[in-house]
């Protein structure tokens, strides 16, 4: 009598391959989906943690070479460093401040500079002198004078901060802020009511909070 057939044990690529290739594409049919019911919100917010991180951590290596973050000094310290670059650092806006970043030729992408805030507008990519962050290009609020050796937990980048006051704009990213301190962490917070963020139970851009020391932080705002 003869032994019944073994069914062969060969693993079975196509079959492996067609699953893959239906979930990849279930992926692609489900994503619109989600980002019209989330109004993209979520993405948005991602991408501005992203940038944000980026962003700290080209001036965490800029205020290793210069000894604090960008500021009028390491303006000067910058164009004698690289007394050709051709950027304009004159001003106090975020846009300026950040400028001193291609100068020094530590970032060389406008694209990190970007948050979905009012008025802005994602970056055209030109980064030659004069056509570098411009108005509108950046998204982010800076503050202005710390260095590493400030408290850890002392805010340096924050959006979507309202331009001339302390309070977080609700709009962009469904009532949260994001907001990058020294000690190289970015986190999302829940904007209150006010505009506000508290951290510790205090208003984080109130001078009343331990980590400014009783004054006020300065901010730069973008253009």
């Amino acid at each position: 009598m003869n032994a019944e057939p073994k069914k062969s044990k060969r693993f079975n690529y196509k079959r492996v391959i067609i699953i893959l290739v239906s979930v990849v594409a279930l992926i692609f049919l489900i994503q619109p989906i989600f980002m019209t019911r989330c109004g993209g919100e979520g993405h948005d917010r991602a991408r501005t943690l992203s940038n944000t991180k980026q962003i700290g951590l080209a001036l965490f290596e800029f205020e290793g070479d210069y000894g604090s973050y960008p500021d009028a000094e390491t303006a000067k310290d910058v164009t004698d460093a690289f007394p050709d670059h051709g950027y304009n650092l004159s001003g106090n806006s975020s846009n300026a401040l950040f400028l001193q970043l291609f100068s020094s030729g530590i970032v060389r992408s406008e694209e990190i500079f970007y948050s979905k805030i009012k008025d802005s507008q994602k970056p055209d990519g030109v980064i030659t002198p004069g056509e570098a962050l411009q108005k509108g290009e950046v998204g982010f609020s800076y503050i202005y004078g710390l260095t590493s050796k400030d408290d850890p937990l002392t805010p340096l980048i924050l959006t979507p901060l309202i331009p001339g006051t302390t309070k977080f704009d609700p709009k962009p990213f469904n009532g949260k802020a994001i907001i990058y301190f020294i000690n190289n962490n970015a986190h999302i917070y829940e904007i209150d009511e006010d505009g506000h963020v508290y951290i510790e139970g205090i208003d984080i851009l109130s001078s009343k909070h331990p980590v400014w020391k009783g004054r006020a932080p300065d901010i730069s705002y973008p253009e």
